[in-house]
């Protein structure tokens, strides 16, 4: 085997163990573009979830702030609770596993396809 393509797999196999630091370390250290470009690629596809998380958890904070925006946060009797609202969050989450999720296996498959 050759140490390009290990490398480069290993930049995608990261996901499971070291997502930012090993792509960002080889991406440095080696010389050769064809690894720093693997390296690139892996990066990116590393830090989708990690800036969706951030995204989603503004968003999440900002909608919870004005959805609860009164002093009394109780809810009173015959008032109507908005399931909508409520059920964003759950939204959010399932979309970000789903996400998460394939990330993943997009990583994994690269990773395959590079060591071949």
């Amino acid at each position: 085997m050759d140490n390009r393509r290990v490398l480069s797999a290993l930049c995608y196999f990261s996901i499971l163990f070291t997502p930012f630091l090993l792509p960002i370390i080889i991406y440095f250290i080696t010389p050769d573009p064809e690894v720093k470009r693997h390296a690139k690629r892996s990066l990116l596809s590393h830090a989708i979830p990690v800036a969706l998380g951030i995204v989603g958890f503004i968003i999440l904070m900002v909608l919870s702030l004005t959805m609860y925006s009164t002093s009394d946060f109780s809810i009173q009797p015959g008032t109507s609770v908005d399931f909508f609202a409520a059920s964003i969050p759950l939204l959010f989450l399932i979309v970000y596993g789903v996400l998460s999720i394939a990330v993943l296996i997009w990583n994994i498959i690269q990773g395959i396809k590079v060591l071949q």
